[in-house]
């Protein structure tokens, strides 16, 4: 089964704040950054910057989404458009995963645009992309800005959305719509009200037992499975109570408190699924669960369920370090939950459970 567009994008994400930090050792933290001030562009100045920007803008949407087209969609087969509600599916783990690719798409991307030298993060980046940095570049002001840059980013994500819908494979989902703009606008938010990021989207994960059973669904080897398989994906938010307290309080802005989220025993997208050994499946009306069928005749029953969990984790960001070196690592790593002892909750109220390092 192909990767979902998330999925690639969190592999994206990754790989884009890897080129950019380590080859050019950004300048973080953000809120050091002296402000850029486009006060003294002459009004040709403007005009300049902003086609140069709207421009490339443009250029980059179309580019990136023929591309897009070219190696993602055609190799699978076209329909008339159509939506396809994909909510009630693996327990809603891919909207987390959805929402977290575009909050950390955003965060990364601010970081190469500080690098670049357009300070974004005093203007309050927008959605998902770097447009707002490079809007306040041009010439526009900080509510332009904000507005222009969070409309690109929401149609640029809606754009993906629609080439979704007209995809046999696929279809438009509302939810992953919903999911993109939650995650977009939980960076964006921060950085017009408090300039800095008290509350973030993080990942953790740790290998299960799941994939035997369906290898091709949920990854033949670790590296996929990292992606695929959902049941040992955990979607975090970490919370630093440090940035909510006054200037005065001696308490270290990088401890977080981290609520997490994540579900096992999924086999299939939905429970009431029958999974047959050629890896073909069929809806079961009886059991509310998913039955998985050996070549031998066994048969393995699973009954998904969702966990909760509470632990603490640390803002890598905000440890102050002179090391541009360190800086880069951190701002690096800063997606992942930092494993620390954890409680574990489950829909089943089975009681808490104790994890000394959970990952």
């Amino acid at each position: 089964m192909p990767l979902k567009l998330y999925q690639k994008g969190i592999i994206t994400s990754l790989l884009f704040l890897l080129l950019f930090n380590v080859s050019f050792a950004q300048k973080l933290p953000v809120d050091s950054l002296k402000k850029f001030s486009t006060d003294t562009l002459t009004r040709k100045q403007k005009a300049l910057r902003k086609s140069i920007l709207l421009g490339s803008m443009g250029a980059y949407t179309a580019g990136s989404l023929t591309l897009l087209d070219i190696i993602w969609y055609r190799p699978y087969q076209s329909s008339g458009f159509h939506f396809f509600n994909d909510n009630p599916q693996w327990c809603q783990m891919d909207k987390w995963g959805h929402g977290f690719s575009t909050y950390n798409t955003s965060r990364l991307i601010m970081g190469a645009m500080d690098w670049a030298g357009f300070e974004t993060s005093p203007f309050k980046v927008g959605i998902g992309n770097f447009s707002t940095g490079g809007l306040k570049w041009a010439g526009f002001s900080e509510r332009e800005s904000i507005i222009i840059g969070q409309a690109f980013g929401l149609l640029y994500l809606t754009s993906v959305e629609v080439m979704d819908g007209f995809s046999k494979q696929w279809g438009f989902s509302w939810g992953d719509e919903a999911a993109d703009v939650v995650g977009g606008f939980a960076f964006s938010l921060q950085q017009y009200y408090w300039a800095e990021q008290r509350i973030l989207l993080k990942f953790s994960d740790h290998s299960t037992n799941f994939p035997q059973y369906r290898p091709n669904l949920l990854g033949t080897n670790w590296v996929e499975q990292i992606i695929k398989d959902y049941n040992g994906q955990t979607y975090w938010v970490s919370i630093s109570p440090g940035s909510f307290m006054k200037k005065e309080s001696k308490f270290p802005k990088w401890i977080n408190i981290a609520l997490g989220y994540g579900a096992t025993n999924m086999i299939s997208g939905r429970n009431n699924t029958i999974v047959y050994p050629n890896g073909t499946t069929a809806p079961d009306p009886v059991h509310n669960q998913t039955e998985v069928i050996s070549e031998n005749g066994d048969i393995n029953y699973f009954y998904r369920y969702r966990k909760y969990y509470v632990s603490l984790d640390v803002d890598l960001t905000k440890i102050k370090t002179k090391s541009r070196v360190l800086k880069t690592a951190f701002s690096i790593f800063n997606c992942f939950k930092v494993p620390f002892p954890t409680l574990e909750f489950d829909s089943q109220h089975r009681g808490a459970n104790f994890s000394w390092l959970y990952f």
